[in-house]
């Protein structure tokens, strides 16, 4: 069997992973994409599937095995999903992984209000902790989602109040990350802090998702109480309803403002706009 690519990357199969690697590709770097399913895999120059799932260490440790730098993309939301990243960031320890990328959140802290972003932060911690070099990149909400949050009747729920959030294009998390993989040695020890280049309301980010999209959107407030009843008819579990509703309390606490100059620094070019996203193609 030929030797395997020394840089490895996760999440090809999604959106996220998959513009890193096929970023990649384009620069002509050979990577192994580690995946569940290798029929999943995306087809591209350079690239070598390995099967494997965050939380199975001796399939992760066998698949990192050789590997130096790898691309860590945070897992699917579920109730042990730092679980899942301990298993695979000492399975990556074990296999003699030298440099971690891993894509964590804004304000990534113990006590965050978004709860996922406490779960980023002891990801993170993990990571220092294996004694492997690290990058983390500290994604703010990305404008991708916000079309998704606007219900049938074009309103966005939620008790977000007046805080404003500094949300980022997946596309510039993506370049960001790209550049990182480029060339990782100058960028250890590092956080960057992801940010698109305004900081909008959810009130104000409906009313660009109306001129954007033609359809009208608006926002609609809600107490914490009212969006944990407005949710109830989904059937989700606990851990999921805080998520969501903790989403907009995250703002209206001021966790998701503040404009970072990472993005370009990284890349070059200016983040893109909510107005903007909505003109792109999707990728």
């Amino acid at each position: 069997m030929p030797e395997l690519p020394e840089l490895a990357v996760t999440g090809s199969t999604g959106g996220l992973g998959g513009m890193v690697a096929r970023h990649l590709a384009a620069s002509g770097f050979a990577q192994r994409l580690l995946v569940r399913d290798a029929a999943r895999a995306p087809q591209l120059d350079g690239a070598h599937a390995v099967v494997c799932s965050y939380a199975d260490g001796a399939a992760s440790r066998q698949a990192l095995d050789g590997a130096k730098v790898l691309f860590m993309v945070s897992a699917a939301e579920a109730e042990d999903r730092l679980q899942q990243h301990y298993a695979f960031v000492d399975a990556a320890a074990d296999a003699g992984v030298e440099h971690v990328v891993y894509t964590s959140f804004y304000g990534a802290a113990p006590d965050a209000t978004f709860t996922l972003a406490r779960d980023h932060y002891a990801t993170e911690e993990r990571i220092k902790a294996s004694g492997m070099e690290y990058t983390f990149l500290r994604d703010n909400f990305y404008l991708d989602f916000l079309p998704l949050m606007t219900g049938d009747d074009g309103v966005i729920r939620g008790p977000a109040g007046d805080g404003v959030f500094s949300g980022v294009a997946r596309e510039d998390i993506a370049r960001c990350a790209h550049a990182v993989l480029r060339d990782p040695a100058i960028h250890k020890a590092t956080t960057y802090n992801l940010t698109g280049p305004e900081e909008l309301t959810m009130k104000q980010a409906a009313e660009v998702l109306s001129a954007g999209t033609g359809r009208t959107v608006r926002y609609q407030p809600e107490t914490v109480e009212e969006a944990y009843a407005s949710r109830a008819s989904y059937g989700a579990p606990q851990w999921q309803l805080d998520a969501w509703v903790s989403t907009y309390t995250a703002m209206a606490a001021g966790e998701m403002a503040g404009l970072s100059p990472d993005v370009h620094g990284l890349t070059g070019q200016d983040p893109i706009s909510l107005a903007d996203f909505l003109t792109r193609p999707v990728l």
